[in-house]
C-alpha cells in the first residue's frame, strides 16, 4: 500500500471521477475524507470506503463559499487526524457557443471549476504548511485545458486556468514541501462525458453515436477512458514516487492530447 495510514480530501468524490479516485486512493491505504455538494452521494462513497477498511468523513460542500470549505476541511483534519493530499476534482460542464452564453453560465463554470480549485487548495496548503510534514496538492483540469473546443470556451478557459494556477502555486509551496501537480483526463466515461455528447449531438444536429464515434476516433488508443484510469494516476502524484515532481500538467487522453 503506497498511501498506508496517510489523510486525504475529495472534492467532488460523490461520484464519476472523483468518487473513483476516492476508492483508489482508499485500497491504497488512505483514509479519506469525501466533499460534495450531493450529501447523500457523498455519504455513500465514504460509506465505501469505510467498507475498504479505511476511515472517512463526508459532507455537503458548495465549493464556490470560502466558509463551507473551510470548514469542511478543518473538520476533516480534526476527524481523520491531520491532511496528507488535496485532491481537487469538483467540476462542471455547460455546452453552448460563445456569441449564446450567458454570463450566469461563464460564472457558474468558471467559479466551481476555478475558484473551487482556488479556495479547496488554500485552506490545504494552510492546513500543510501548519503541519510542516509537507503534502500533495492534485488538481483535476482537462484536455480541454491545453486544446480548445467549439462550444465549451468558458470550460476550456476554467481549465487552463487550473494549470496555471497549478504552476504558480507548485513554486509558492515548494520551500514547503508540497508537491503541486495537474491532470488532465481527456475523454472519461461519465454522467459528465454523457452531457457533454448530448449536448454536441443537439448543437450539432448529429445523432449521440455519430458524435460519439467522432470522439473516439481522434483517441489513438482506440477507447474511452475510465476514472480509474484517472485515478492510477492520481495516487502516483500522491505517493513519495512522486516526491521531485512539480507544476506539472499530465494529460490521461489516450492521445488524444500529447502538448
Amino acid at each position: 500500500m503506497r498511501l498506508k495510514d496517510k489523510v486525504a480530501i475529495v472534492s467532488g468524490a460523490g461520484r464519476g471521477i472523483g468518487k473513483g479516485i476516492a476508492l483508489k486512493l482508499a485500497s491504497e491505504g488512505a483514509d479519506v475524507a469525501i466533499a460534495d455538494i450531493n450529501l447523500q452521494n457523498a455519504e455513500k462513497t465514504a460509506e465505501e470506503v469505510r467498507a475498504m477498511g479505511r476511515k472517512s468523513f463526508a459532507g455537503k460542500v458548495d465549493v464556490r463559499s470560502r466558509s463551507e470549505v473551510g470548514s469542511f476541511v478543518d473538520s476533516a483534519v480534526k476527524s481523520l487526524g491531520r491532511l496528507d493530499i488535496m485532491v481537487n476534482v469538483a467540476g462542471v460542464l455547460t455546452v453552448e457557443s460563445v456569441v449564446n452564453l450567458s454570463e450566469e453560465d461563464w460564472d457558474y463554470v468558471m467559479d466551481i471549476n476555478m475558484k473551487g480549485t482556488f479556495l479547496f487548495s488554500q485552506a490545504a496548503g494552510r492546513q500543510m504548511i501548519a503541519q510542516g510534514r509537507g503534502g500533495k496538492i492534485i488538481c483535476i483540469s482537462s484536455n480541454g485545458g491545453k486544446s480548445g473546443f467549439p462550444f465549451e470556451a468558458h470550460y476550456c478557459a476554467s481549465k487552463h486556468a487550473v494549470i496555471g494556477f497549478v504552476r504558480s502555486l507548485a513554486l509558492e509551496l515548494a520551500k514547503h514541501k508540497i508537491n503541486v501537480n495537474a491532470i488532465c483526463p481527456g475523454y472519461i466515461v461519465t454522467d459528465m462525458h454523457k452531457l457533454e455528447i448530448s449536448s454536441w449531438a443537439k448543437l450539432q444536429g448529429k445523432t449521440e453515436e455519430d458524435v460519439r464515434r467522432e470522439a473516439l476516433a481522434t483517441i489513438p488508443l482506440g477507447r474511452f477512458g475510465t476514472p480509474e484510469d484517472v485515478a492510477k494516476v492520481v495516487v502516483f502524484l500522491a505517493s513519495e514516487d512522486s516526491d521531485y515532481m512539480t507544476g506539472q500538467a499530465i494529460n490521461i487522453t489516450g492521445g488524444n492530447e500529447m502538448h
